[in-house]
């Protein structure tokens, strides 16, 4: 079932792209599953907010929690690195990319129902504490969970496709085996050697600093932001953080390993 849940997602994706009306373009998805029983759950109750629920608060006899990433394409993230408000274009994605979970989720779960299986519906935001500024379900921490990932600096989930785009989670009663996490070396190039504070520098607002994140001064520019976009739909959007740095499409700390290596001189025989 694992293929077959990773190839629905990639038809799936791919069906989207093909439809006239849709301006977003998205690369190959990455997909992967967790164990629904996993302790890393319960310590989201430490790590993000108490009230954070487990799988089985949300479906009970949960197995498994899919993840799946569906990165921008470059010119999305390119039309926002610069000014002060989120571009138009990533506005629109933002819109188009949360209706295409909304909608695959939908189409995963009834392709586990055909096959005897239950599921569990989570929207792709806006289900969070407006107070706090927290939700009690996280998908990028699920997709840290199932091993898509590290965290960076600007505290998104750095993925081997980057950084630019959004995470969907599918909670099911199926079993599929867990994805391995990857190994302990960071995929944020600021944590892996302080080489890289581009996120930092990029934030608009200086809600992001070294030491903390500041959420309600983010925002407060999110809400600028969908007062501007209204007629797109709810685009309570930045992404200036992610919008062209070394993280926003691949994992850079690969590529500095890569350089260290090769500037390490030889040995010899």
């Amino acid at each position: 079932m694992q293929n077959v849940v990773e190839k629905e997602i990639r038809d799936f994706v791919r069906d989207r792209i093909s439809q006239e009306a849709i301006l977003t373009r998205w690369g190959e998805p990455l997909v992967a599953f967790a164990d629904a029983n996993d302790p890393l759950f319960e310590k989201l109750r430490e790590a993000v907010r108490p009230s954070h629920s487990m799988p089985g608060d949300l479906l009970p006899d949960a197995r498994t929690v899919i993840v799946y990433f569906l990165p921008f394409e470059k010119d999305i993230a390119r039309t926002n690195r610069k000014a002060y408000h989120a571009s138009e274009e990533w506005a629109v994605a933002y819109v188009e990319t949360n209706q295409l979970i909304r909608d695959m989720n939908q189409h995963l779960a009834g392709v586990l129902e055909k096959r005897g299986f239950d599921s569990a519906d989570l929207p792709p935001t806006h289900n969070f504490d407006t107070e706090q500024l927290m939700s009690d379900w996280s998908h990028k921490h699920a997709a840290y969970i199932a091993g898509l990932g590290k965290f960076g600096t600007h505290h998104m989930l750095i993925t081997d496709r980057g950084c630019c785009g959004r995470f969907g989670s599918l909670i099911t009663d199926l079993k599929i085996e867990a994805t391995e996490r990857p190994d302990d070396r960071e995929y944020c190039l600021y944590k892996h050697n302080g080489t890289c504070r581009v996120c930092i520098e990029k934030c608009v607002t200086g809600a992001l600093t070294q030491e903390s994140f500041d959420r309600h001064k983010c925002y407060a520019l999110l809400l600028e932001n969908e007062e501007i976009y209204k007629n797109k739909g709810l685009a309570d959007v930045c992404g200036k953080c992610v919008s062209i740095v070394p993280c926003s499409f691949g994992n850079p700390v690969k590529g500095a390993l890569t350089e260290e290596n090769r500037s390490r001189p030889s040995r010899g025989l």
